[in-house]
């Protein structure tokens, strides 16, 4: 019996995590580096089931719990529902903001005491472990380099935190030689950026240069670039170019998409030609909104375009404008979703559909798998799929829901819902300094608030205190906390009372935060008055909203 439990073990635990980890915990904390997001979700039900008699239930993990299914709504992961009680959680990209910061701050506090996460862990989070497990020396595919593997065991025995550590790499039998060279090789050397994603570096600090009339012309340029550390680097970046053939040739692009504008001149005394180099009204725009060059000419396109025949009568079109181009290419549309999708959707919704190019029949041969003969614009259809999703959450769908609907990570939804507040935002200063979109400015401006608070209209004075998201903001709105006044006045000690799993902390960092953006807002306020008192008599004075 005990030959054939053993052999059981070794087939589900041939790396020997379980006894890796038992030998710390629960007494000590240990953290294990996955591969993949699915892995560390695999290894964390695997030392669940596993090591439930090792770790006592306490009540802090349960209310840890609770806190996860406020921040959800309601909702909470099957997995983390399982795992935490054993003070056991995964940590990556698909989780929220707010579950990862809970799930850190609960594992900091000794609640948990292993975590399962990828390499997105080792950058920007202090979680120290007493041991830090590599359960491969891949991330995704690609094999660790240096530094990363560095980042990730440096976690193992922080100095100030622990008094000790130790890391341990697990290694199959193909990897031994590279894994040889890994540790032993000097660390990766660090190199300038601005060459990296065809020249998208440089690019935008010459319009920037330019734009903000740093340097006026090409011998400037030249002179700036030479105090940076791509000018010590330039001749192994830039396949020996001279600095004055890479700026010479990112001028000439600059100049081909139209962001500035050489105005040649002769010196008076000389013959010599001077190159004067400005900003167009395009490029002003563009360095103002913060515009990724790559995008820059299809934003103008597509915002050119809109006016042509811009839907109003809801929020899809707007959204399609301003839904984040970078994040396109991570997201590859399931075709059969993207249909359930389309016919949801009423007649003036679809015509947006119709605008994009796109036909009813193309998604219909896409969700049934036939051949499709018409060439279709595959990023215009990945940005509209991810359009459909932004603009379930405009409609107050939150984003556990939408998630599901579109079988996508709710971490990756919610980063998109950020991104596109922001790219709004974004294009909004665009559109500002381009006359012949003034008709968009307005719009984007409520656009960008929408996006920026997905939620009922009367909860959105309270989202506006830093630490308080939908669901703290409804539990304070139905314990009759219904204004950023009210909450400003409110006890602390009354809140932890009222409110369901509100630590004393959390409601002392409320109520301060509520006061200082009261007092800012009352400031402003204060000013607008003041301002409006000096105007010309004879002007009438316009209304002041009250807060």
């Amino acid at each position: 019996l005990l030959l054939s439990r053993l052999f059981n073990m070794q087939k589900v635990d041939p790396d020997h995590l379980i006894a890796l980890v038992t030998e710390v915990i629960p007494k000590y904390s240990c953290l294990v580096f996955c591969p993949t997001k699915k892995n560390c979700e695999n290894v964390a039900k695997l030392l669940c089931k596993y090591l439930n008699e090792y770790v006592c239930i306490k009540k802090e993990k349960h209310d840890c719990i609770a806190e996860l299914k406020n921040i959800g709504n309601g909702s909470i992961c099957p997995i983390l529902c399982k795992t935490v009680p054993y003070g056991i959680a995964y940590h990556h990209s698909g989780l929220t903001n707010d579950e990862r910061r809970l799930i850190e701050e609960a594992y900091s506090a000794g609640i948990l005491c292993v975590l399962t996460c990828t390499s997105t862990l080792a950058a920007g989070v202090n979680l120290p472990g007493r041991r830090v497990i590599l359960r491969s020396p891949y991330i995704a595919r690609d094999f660790l380099k240096r530094n990363q593997y560095k980042q990730m065991v440096g976690r193992a025995g922080r100095a100030g935190i622990d008094s000790e550590g130790e890391s341990i790499l697990i290694v199959q039998e193909k990897d031994k030689q590279m894994v040889t060279d890994l540790v032993s090789r000097p660390s990766e050397g660090c190199y300038s950026n601005l060459l990296c994603d065809h020249g998208k570096g440089i690019k935008a600090l010459l319009l920037s240069l330019i734009g903000l009339k740093i340097t006026q012309t090409p011998e400037e340029i030249v002179r700036f670039l030479s105090g940076t550390l791509f000018s010590v680097q330039q001749q192994q970046l830039s396949d020996g170019k001279s600095l004055w053939e890479v700026t010479k040739q990112t001028l000439e692009l600059l100049i081909e998409k139209g962001l500035i504008s050489d105005k040649v001149s002769h010196k008076s005394s000389e013959q010599e030609i001077r190159h004067t180099l400005e900003v167009t009204t395009l490029g002003h725009a563009t360095y103002k909104g913060s515009i990724d060059l790559e995008y820059c000419d299809v934003l103008y396109k597509n915002l050119k375009k809109g006016l042509e025949g811009l839907v109003l009568s809801n929020y899809l079109h707007l959204i399609y404008l301003v839904t984040p181009y970078d994040l396109v290419s991570q997201c590859t549309p399931d075709w059969m979703i993207f249909f359930r999708q389309f016919h949801q959707l009423d007649v003036i919704e679809q015509r947006v559909f119709t605008l994009m190019g796109i036909q009813e029949s193309f998604l219909t041969k896409k969700a049934s798998g036939q051949a499709v003969k018409t060439t279709v614009d595959g990023f215009v259809v990945s940005q509209f799929y991810l359009s459909l999703v932004l603009y379930s959450l405009v409609k107050e769908v939150n984003i556990w829901t939408v998630a599901l609907n579109f079988n996508l990570p709710r971490g990756f939804v919610q980063n998109l819902l950020n991104s596109a507040a922001a790219f709004s935002s974004s294009v909004l200063h665009f559109c500002e300094e381009l006359e012949e979109f003034w008709a968009y400015r307005s719009l984007f401006k409520e656009l960008t608030h929408k996006l920026s608070f997905c939620v009922k209209t009367e909860l959105v004075p309270l989202m506006e205190v830093s630490g308080v998201m939908e669901g703290r903001a409804c539990q304070l709105y139905n314990a009759g906390y219904k204004s950023l006044c009210h909450l400003a006045n409110a006890n602390p000690e009354v809140l932890v009372k009222t409110i369901e799993h509100l630590s004393r902390r959390q409601a002392k960092q409320i109520v301060f935060s509520a006061k200082m953006l009261l007092n800012e807002k009352t400031e402003a306020l204060q000013e607008e008055v003041e301002e409006l008192l000096r105007m010309p008599s004879d002007l009438p004075l316009q209304s002041v909203t009250s807060m």
